[in-house]
């Protein structure tokens, strides 16, 4: 690319974190996360990405169609969860669990191709680092856009592949206990937060201002959502390292009373947030930042997550959400063979099914169209690639 400089995009995400993060030890976290591979670099640039498109418009080039949109779309932002057709009186955590898109944070309403493109982009780094050569990983990603434009014209029956039918199995069968376990320690009677690398002690002022936070967090529930008051007694709160792109967002984890007994806690996510990646090339709808969120999910998906909810937290508007022990995320580190381009298929499908949902607009897309997006994502790849090693 003409004028591209790896040394001065690399300064530019340094810039980008210093911004974002005030606490040396969570900035050399977020390096420590980013450092192994060019996908994770891009999974924790979002905002650089879209400043990559910004500088040479021509790699934000695509078939123009618009609507709600991910944002930070790449291949780990895709998992296992619960939806919200569950109700919380069950007695158990064990029960229905979906895969599909899992990170709304940065959604908007734009161009819906950008997020096909940042997706591509990830599965040509994810490929890469399994050791694949350009042309099985070129294959891969036009498979994955061809998908994608399938699914977006038409409703496309999902054919999930085997590693994500494993990764259903294996988060249907956990318990809340197990979760608990990983998370929290028997302080007398009670649970709590286990202080460490994934959970700090909060500053007192803004402990005590999580109990009404999240009392408003409660009231935002729908009515047959909302668990009972008791239920949401407040045992112990603790600021959540989480993440890699929003890492040093004010993120407060909440551990409530639940069933009752040490082992029926429930565990809640308050996470503050902010303006979307995309914003560096245009400007979507003016919504709060929570409802901005929240409605894309439930546009995208036809099953979104459960007890969905907002609050504000020391001045900043928060999303509210359960934790259950179905969520997890595929180790792509560990899909291999056949399942690759399974997964590359699903994947594109599962994107243009939510575009499909809620797009403005006759959705068309020409092969000419397919082309152009598998060119920029692999000139993508190669800026992200150039940007990693100068990091």
């Amino acid at each position: 690319m003409t004028g591209f400089s790896a040394p001065v995009w690399a300064a530019r995400q340094r810039e980008l974190d210093s911004a974002l993060i005030g606490d040396a030890s969570l900035l050399a976290h977020k390096a420590e996360r980013m450092a192994p591979s060019p996908l994770a670099l891009l999974r924790g640039a979002a905002p650089l990405f879209y400043e990559l498109c910004a500088s040479w418009p021509e790699l934000a080039a695509g078939p123009g169609l618009t609507g709600w949109m991910v944002g930070d779309l790449h291949v780990e932002n895709f998992g296992a969860y619960r939806p919200s057709a569950l109700t919380v009186t069950d007695d158990t955590d064990a029960g229905r669990v979906v895969f599909d898109i899992n990170d709304f944070d940065d959604a908007t309403v734009g161009p819906v191709h950008l997020d096909v493109l940042r997706l591509c982009t990830s599965l040509l780094l994810g490929t890469r680092d399994l050791g694949l050569d350009g042309k099985h990983r070129a294959a891969l990603g036009r498979e994955l856009l061809a998908a994608w434009a399938r699914a977006i014209s038409a409703d496309q029956p999902l054919a999930p592949p085997q590693c994500v039918t494993t990764l259903l199995d294996i988060v249907s069968r956990r318990d809340r206990r197990a979760m608990l376990d990983g998370r929290t320690e028997l302080v007398g009677k009670h649970r709590r937060f286990v202080r460490g690398a994934r959970y700090r002690d909060l500053p007192p002022a803004l402990a005590s201002a999580v109990v009404p936070a999240f009392a408003d967090y409660a009231r935002s529930l729908p009515d047959d959502e909302r668990p009972s008051e008791s239920a949401l007694e407040v045992l112990d709160c603790a600021f959540r390292v989480a993440g890699t792109g929003s890492l040093g967002t004010l993120r407060i984890a909440v551990l409530t009373r639940g069933k009752g007994g040490p082992d029926g806690a429930f565990v809640f996510d308050l996470k503050a947030q902010g303006e979307p990646s995309a914003n560096a090339i245009f400007r979507g709808p003016s919504l709060s930042p929570v409802l901005r969120v929240r409605t894309a999910a439930q546009a995208l998906l036809g099953q979104p997550p459960r007890m969905l909810g907002e609050t504000t937290v020391d001045g900043r508007a928060c999303l509210g959400r359960r934790l259950a022990p179905q969520e997890d995320r595929l180790d792509w580190t560990q899909v291999r063979g056949r399942d690759l381009f399974g997964l590359a298929t699903h994947l594109g499908a599962l994107t243009g099914r939510a575009h499909r949902r809620a797009l403005q607009g006759t959705p068309t897309v020409t092969p000419t169209d397919l082309e152009t997006l598998i060119g920029n994502a692999n000139t993508l790849a190669g800026l992200h690639e150039a940007i990693y090693l100068a990091l």
